[in-house]
């Protein structure tokens, strides 16, 4: 079965040029393109697609609203580009509910894989994007903890907090099996129960929790 996709991005030549990358896939259609957010959001409803490729910089509504939007009233998984390697927008796109965060520039076979990743329901979220979050909670008022994150903890045993502050290292579920001397299956339980416990879409949001409601702390 394809992986249905909306490609949104405010340059033409790009927007066709991703497109045309992912349509030659024979496991990806591109059902639809937009010019910019709101046309991006509009394609989604009418499309219900499985991944919607999104630029952050566009005119009308910029692809952090369209993809809080996207993230709140669909199950479409959401996969940012910019030309912006900044953190704020790392930051941003991730606390809209996005799945993947990826530079325009990226190679061709990498973003096929990205959106191959995403519509399988998991998170492209390398370490050095981990890394770039834990800088940015470090830096500024996200440091802080908030009462409500904290309070959701109180759900998970302590294998399943344990497993959440490995995520926000970074580690993969086979480094954090071989940390916690479990098999990768147990790890993989572990993930899908504090996900499911939490209200959380994937790892990316469990890294977020976890640094918001101050299991983890930034430099610790």
């Amino acid at each position: 079965m394809s992986v249905r996709i909306v490609v949104a991005d405010d340059q033409e030549l790009v927007r066709g040029g991703f497109a045309m990358i992912l349509d030659a896939q024979p496991d990806i259609d591109v059902v639809a393109e937009a010019g910019d957010g709101v046309a991006a959001v509009a394609a989604v409803r009418e499309h219900d697609p499985d991944v919607l490729l999104l630029d952050i910089r566009m005119p009308r509504m910029d692809g952090i609203e369209a993809a809080g939007i996207v993230c709140a009233e669909t199950g479409c998984r959401v996969l940012m580009l910019t030309t912006f390697d900044h953190d704020d927008y790392v930051y941003d796109a991730l606390r809209a509910g996005a799945s993947g965060f990826l530079l325009k520039d990226v190679r061709r076979d990498e973003l096929v894989n990205a959106v191959r990743v995403v519509a399988a329901g998991e998170a492209l979220l390398a370490p050095t994007v981990t890394r770039r979050l834990i800088s940015q909670f470090a830096a500024g008022p996200a440091a802080r903890p908030r009462q409500a994150a904290a309070g959701a903890l109180e759900a998970l045993t302590a294998r399943e907090r344990e497993t959440l502050q490995l995520i926000a290292r970074g580690l993969s579920n086979a480094e954090i099996a071989e940390a916690m001397v479990v098999s990768e299956h147990t790890v993989k339980t572990h993930v899908s129960n504090l996900l499911a416990k939490l209200g959380l879409r994937d790892r990316v949001q469990a890294v977020i929790a976890a640094y918001e409601s101050g299991l983890t702390v930034p430099g610790a």
